[in-house]
């Protein structure tokens, strides 16, 4: 079962989209730059209004390695042309 902590993660990510992604299939985004491409705004929620602090906790969680999630939020950054502090 989830944390209330990681489920705000989704709440957040979520928010202001129809198409909700489950935590499975973000963290799936979070590993194929081809898939989050097919949800920028999820994608982009997470890494950019998600407390640093509980992004690294939800990678976690899916067995994302930190620096995995930074290389990941480098080239989301180079592609989307928004700037992340993971990314930094």
């Amino acid at each position: 079962m989830m944390s209330k902590h990681l489920g705000s993660v989704l709440t957040t990510v979520n928010a202001p989209y129809s198409d909700q992604l489950d935590d499975a299939a973000l963290a799936h985004c979070l590993a194929d730059i081809e898939l989050a491409k097919q949800h920028p705004g999820h994608v982009s929620a997470l890494l950019g209004e998600v407390p640093l602090a509980q992004q690294v906790e939800f990678a976690t969680a899916h067995h994302i390695a930190v620096e995995d999630l930074k290389a990941f939020a480098a080239k989301f950054s180079a592609w989307s042309g928004e700037s992340y502090p993971l990314a930094a």
